[in-house]
């Protein structure tokens, strides 16, 4: 191959760049329908998709403050919507939402089940503070955490709302709030 003159070579650096400016545009069409697509298809209905409801992991626990040998298990809640609050004494967040919660529960005047399942905590300081908050709602004591693990609870405080098919419709990170109780309420009652 001979020696290409600056006119060759600048003929041969326009076609190269004219090559990459077709494969980039093709590329950024092709990612640009992509996303379009994705973004049609995600909102057809006109709501987030929201993942097919899983079983809740079954659970039996002591009912806190009862010597009497007395379970909280979520058998005992067969055929009803269910609000399971994960919660303990020591978590910073659940000092604001439980006192909520027991408003909340006390308002429902049993038109809504609640239980609360006091996480990783001493008997004392959970009676004590389950009692200063006003629950009246019952709370099944798990001191070594093992059905905050079955259902994946990593941090405190966690919500979840079960349909009367007793699997999880919604979940709340952190803190509940009134609408987000209503929310769950409504998701877990929806279809009968």
């Amino acid at each position: 191959m001979g020696q290409q003159t600056w006119k060759g070579a600048a003929r041969e650096v326009g076609r190269a760049a004219l090559r990459h400016k077709v494969l980039s545009a093709t590329i950024a069409v092709c990612v640009a329908g992509s996303l379009i697509a994705i973004g049609v298809v995600g909102s057809a209905s006109g709501q987030a998709a929201r993942p097919a409801p899983v079983a809740a992991p079954a659970f039996s626990l002591p009912l806190l403050g009862d010597d009497s040998g007395q379970q909280v298990a979520l058998s005992r809640y067969r055929g009803q919507p269910l609000i399971l609050n994960f919660f303990a004494s020591w978590c910073d967040p659940c000092k604001t939402e439980t006192p909520l919660l027991a408003r909340f529960y006390r308002a429902q005047q049993g038109k809504v089940a609640l239980v609360g399942l006091d996480e990783n905590d001493t008997v004392g300081n959970a009676t004590s503070f389950t009692r200063a908050d006003g629950v009246s709602y019952p709370v099944g004591w798990d001191p070594h955490f093992t059905v905050a693990s079955a259902y994946g609870v990593s941090a405190l405080p966690q919500t979840f709302f079960l349909n009367a098919r007793h699997q999880i419709v919604d979940r709340i990170f952190g803190p509940v709030t009134l609408a987000s109780l209503h929310k769950g309420i409504a998701l877990a009652t929806a279809g009968g």
